[in-house]
């Protein structure tokens, strides 16, 4: 039984206020001695405290449904407070019953394409980029989840003039080597290298453009030396996407659709829905939506990077017919979503109200920002590498005989929790600040902490050795853990709700955190294995739902559920 659903029905009726108007009112109170469910009366009437009161009666006269234990006033708020016993059997039931599938709700499906990643072919990922793909891949697993029809895209950038700044470097010091490291790894020295001898040389830039005006005359040498790195550098990408557990349904290459969009604009210049400057510019008239004017053409009739955008966006609903486009891009890109998404919708794209930006906060160093060109950018695969490496030496010092194949599955398994989890527990929004040694603690608020909770789950089992059942006598849990626990389990499938529709897998990083640290305490405190039979199926029972959360939990995270540590 949905008892939320079910108590906003009966609310609606009482009230005759609308579903929706009983069910945005509705929630839940931050203290658990105010009941389960809170319902505020400023609705109606003019004393909400009197009008809490008549409610109660109304609610008293009628029959109670059986999942309700009490109702109390408590200022302008009526507080509901569930039945215990029935609340432990629904819950632990439809766990057991739904498994994998519990959370999962039934909703209107819809046609959605998630953007995320978005490198250079000039260089490899870097720490920035583990945040992206972190938000990314964990949004496209939670709205898949709900039932909706996802699909995850990418955007390269594989042309323009940092990817000649890489080119020419080679051409002049590559020496016609073959890579000696990963591809991408060994194009982005090329780029470091540029950098650095074009401070001494600042002859390099004229020299870089020259060979992008080649590339775009279709010079046969240039397009081949272009090809033959990009290569090199997508073959390191796809290492990085697959150690990562990511993949895309499509991947879309700047190269291929740059130019296109010039006919869009013009079409919008016959609509007048542009403009053109003095010098001949095309421009989309924007102040007076409170954003700046922005060209979309140069005077010299080339484009940019938004006038890029919006042929890729009609490109995209051409490929997908989506209901809704998400772009998970950093904050420092705000402005420019802000802008395509106004000018689409100057240009009568019925598609441009459904599309968002995901934006999220930087990702800083103990000591700074991370610059690509000064060679002090943090590389994906070299922080996976770091991370595991402490991961191995924490599972060195817990066991004293285990295989080294165990050992780097388990070590690499919590690398990547510690580095997603840390890039996912924090609001998008903000900027972080990357530690690996914090983000590795099997204790506090991260990813092995969770897994290490599952793992304990799964050794309680294990110790116990009986089968798990769910047709026994459900006592009265009447510790605060046990109370505790129940509850967060019913909260799980609201919190996939909450972080699908507000597009923030950070909500559900912290419900594990909380859940992990109720079930910490629950079995710190009470005994599961006992000589009370009825009891002991039932705590083992509720650990097992503890387990099952959990692994559903880090599984839309993009997080492997580990059942040893």
């Amino acid at each position: 039984m949905d008892f939320k659903q079910e108590l906003i029905s009966l609310l609606r009726t009482i009230t005759q206020l609308k579903e929706e108007e009983v069910s945005n009112l509705l929630s839940t109170p931050p203290d658990h001695k105010l009941g389960d469910y809170a319902f505020p009366c400023f609705k109606l009437g003019k004393n909400p405290r009197e009008e809490a009161e008549k409610l109660k009666e109304k609610f008293t006269k009628s029959t109670l449904p059986n999942f309700i234990g009490k109702i109390e006033v408590a200022g302008p708020y009526l507080n509901f407070f569930l039945n215990q016993s029935i609340l432990a059997a629904a819950v632990l039931k439809k766990i057991y019953q739904e498994q994998k599938f519990y959370g999962k709700q039934k909703i209107k499906a819809q046609r959605i394409v998630v953007e995320y990643c978005g490198p250079n072919t000039n260089k490899p990922l870097h720490l920035g980029h583990l945040r992206n793909i972190s938000l990314g891949n964990s949004l496209v697993r939670i709205l898949s989840f709900q039932g909706h029809k996802v699909s995850p895209v990418n955007i390269v950038n594989d042309r323009g003039i940092h990817i000649c700044q890489s080119m020419l470097a080679y051409q002049k010091w590559g020496q016609n080597k073959e890579p000696d490291k990963k591809g991408d790894h060994f194009v982005g020295d090329y780029y470091v290298l540029f950098a650095k001898q074009v401070k001494d040389n600042p002859e390099l830039k004229e020299e870089a453009r020259e060979l992008l005006v080649k590339w775009e005359q279709g010079d046969k040498g240039t397009l081949a030396l272009w090809k033959k790195m990009n290569k090199w550098v997508l073959d390191g990408f796809e290492e990085t996407y697959q150690r990562f557990g990511i993949k895309f349904d499509k991947d879309y290459f700047e190269s291929a659709y740059y130019d296109l969009a010039k006919e869009m604009v013009q079409e919008g210049l016959k609509t007048k829905k542009f403009k053109q400057d003095d010098t001949g510019a095309v421009i989309a008239p924007l102040e007076k939506y409170n954003l700046p004017d922005k060209v979309l053409l140069r005077r010299d009739d080339t484009s940019i990077y938004i006038t890029q955008d919006l042929y890729l966006s009609a490109l995209r609903y051409r490929d997908f017919k989506f209901d809704q486009m998400i772009y998970v891009v950093a904050s420092e890109q705000r402005l420019h979503f802000q802008q395509l998404f106004k000018i689409l919708e100057l240009m009568g794209k019925k598609y441009a109200s459904n599309m968002h930006h995901l934006s999220y906060g930087l990702v800083h160093l103990p000591s700074g920002r991370m610059k690509s060109r000064e060679g002090n950018v943090v590389d994906a695969d070299d922080i996976m590498d770091e991370v595991a490496e402490l991961a191995r030496k924490e599972i060195e010092s817990r066991h004293s005989n285990i295989l080294e194949s165990e050992i780097k599955s388990r070590a690499e398994n919590i690398a990547l929790s510690a580095i997603k989890f840390f890039m996912l527990k924090t609001d998008p929004v903000k900027d972080i600040v990357f530690n690996p040694e914090e983000s590795m603690s099997f204790e506090g608020e991260t990813g092995p902490y969770v897994q290490y909770t599952h793992a304990r789950a799964c050794s309680i089992l294990r110790k116990s050795g009986l089968k798990i059942l769910v047709n026994i006598n459900y006592p009265e849990f009447n510790s605060a853990e046990e109370l505790n626990l129940i509850k967060l389990l019913a909260q799980f499938k609201e919190v996939i709700e909450k972080s699908a529709v507000n597009q923030k897998p950070h909500h559900l990083a912290q419900y594990l955190i909380s859940l992990s640290q109720a079930f910490n305490e629950f079995y710190h405190k009470l005994p599961v294995i006992s000589e009370d039979k009825d009891l002991m199926k039932a705590r083992l029972l509720l650990v097992d739902s503890v387990r099952q959360v959990l692994a559903n939990g880090l599984n839309l995270l993009g997080i492997t559920a580990l059942e040893e540590m």
